[in-house]
């Protein structure tokens, strides 16, 4: 199925991966198969890849760049 692949690291916050087990044991009861918290990911990354114009996925990548760039830059006041 997956021809060409890579590997990532992705953190996330513990509520988000919560929800996300959660739908993977609805979609394991639903379709009477094994699916695993990757394949729920794999599915959510695609699925929002296919919204890229979306207004509500634009700004919740906004929101998350902006605090990255906030952590990072209280890391670096701090670290000095």
């Amino acid at each position: 199925m997956f021809t060409h692949t890579t590997r990532v690291l992705l953190i996330l916050p513990r509520d988000l991966l919560d929800r996300a087990r959660v739908l993977a044991g609805q979609a394991t009861a639903t379709f009477k198969l094994p699916v695993s918290l990757q394949i729920v990911l794999r599915a959510l990354i695609g699925e929002g890849l296919k919204r890229a114009d979306d207004p509500a996925l634009l700004a919740n990548v906004e929101g998350q760049a902006k605090a990255v760039r906030h952590i990072r830059a209280g890391a670096r006041r701090g670290g000095q």
